[in-house]
């Protein structure tokens, strides 16, 4: 990476080093984007790039035991790695509740916030963090984030977490569970998978973390990156995002992007790289982005279905059984995490720690 100029090495200093986060920067009333986070052209989200007519699928899982609505779910995850449902069963009010969550933690003063920052926090379950992996990013991204570890073990540092949100990201955590665990029965089964065991449940969701996901208002969003490409190492996310947009999935056509237009009380679902390789390419681990507003601070909350941190993970047997050759090799995961936060943003490129 080519050295920084000074007004990014200081810039980096306020945002990273003093715990500022973006937000910090936004609120000393910046007018235009730091060349710190500006993207070179080429890496930009051009108008040109967006496919105003296509949109992911939307499933309404009212009733997931409706073959319709099971082989929807299916075919969604291996053609778009995307869809949304609606009438899946978490309540609106926890919804709009961890959303509001997010808008106050992000409005605490500095001094409140930064007793989470990295290294600072008192548990690690709990670390405010900005961009993705800043000092090994030349252009950083436009967000800060509250991430939570949310296993049962992890949820013994409660009393730890910051009680303007801690209350609201539990109970959506806990909402959620039934939805995931549908997801994932449906999903595992369209690749005969006859029951989810116990040893089956960690690998496939042992670690999950919830993020609270802040852009605050950019002065020209066109410039910069909310998030870069990326797909998620997750086996799967599960995203509730607010009524601003600016989330884009990347399309079958060749460097073409397609707007996730919010649905009130929806959740976005996305596969992640775990089960794309379990599923030996079946379902598809899609790229997809973030571009923050002008005028207005956005919000979205992730759940990202991980693995237990030691659980080993790889083609299933059942996807295999018929004499289809491994398109991956067995990986624990604690070490695709560790090489997937080792480097900037940078489309699919992760998988290929997992591919043989």
């Amino acid at each position: 990476m080519a050295p920084r100029n000074p007004n990014s090495e200081k810039i980096l200093d306020f945002v990273v080093n003093k715990g500022n986060g973006i937000k910090g920067l936004v609120d000393t009333g910046i007018e235009s984007v730091p060349d710190l986070y500006i993207l070179p052209i080429e890496e930009r989200l051009l108008p040109n790039n967006i496919l105003p007519y296509d949109s992911i699928p939307v499933i309404d899982v009212s009733n997931w035991d409706d073959p319709k609505v099971k082989e929807s779910i299916c075919d969604a995850a291996g053609k778009w790695g995307f869809f949304q449902i609606i009438n899946h069963g978490v309540p609106l009010h926890v919804l709009d509740a961890v959303k509001e969550a997010a808008h106050r933690f992000f409005g605490l003063p500095y001094e409140e916030r930064n007793k989470y920052w990295a290294g600072n926090s008192p548990t690690d379950t709990v670390t405010l963090k900005t961009s993705f992996v800043p000092l090994a990013e030349a252009v950083l991204e436009w967000k800060d984030y509250l991430s939570f570890r949310c296993s049962p073990r992890d949820l013994e540092s409660f009393p730890l977490w910051p009680p303007v949100c801690r209350d609201e990201v539990v109970e959506y955590m806990e909402s959620a569970k039934s939805v995931i665990r549908k997801l994932l029965e449906v999903l595992l089964e369209g690749l005969k998978v006859k029951q989810i065991d116990k040893a089956r449940e960690y690998t496939l969701m042992g670690s999950p973390i919830v993020n609270l996901m802040y852009y605050p208002h950019c002065p020209n969003p066109d410039f910069t990156a909310g998030v870069r490409p990326h797909s998620d190492i997750s086996t799967l996310t599960v995203l509730l995002q607010d009524d601003n947009g600016g989330l884009y999935v990347r399309a079958t056509e060749n460097d073409s992007w397609i707007h996730v237009l919010p649905i009130n009380g929806a959740l976005v679902i996305n596969i992640g790289d775990i089960l794309q390789i379990m599923s030996n390419d079946r379902y598809k681990s899609i790229e997809h982005r973030v571009v923050a507003k002008r005028s207005k601070d956005r919000v979205s909350v992730p759940i990202f279905v991980n693995p237990g941190p030691d659980a080993v993970f790889g083609p299933l047997p059942e996807v295999l059984e018929s004499g289809e050759q491994p398109l991956y090799k067995e990986v624990v995961f604690s070490d695709y995490f560790k090489y997937f936060f080792s480097k900037k943003h940078d489309g699919k490129k992760s998988m290929d720690f997992a591919r043989i």
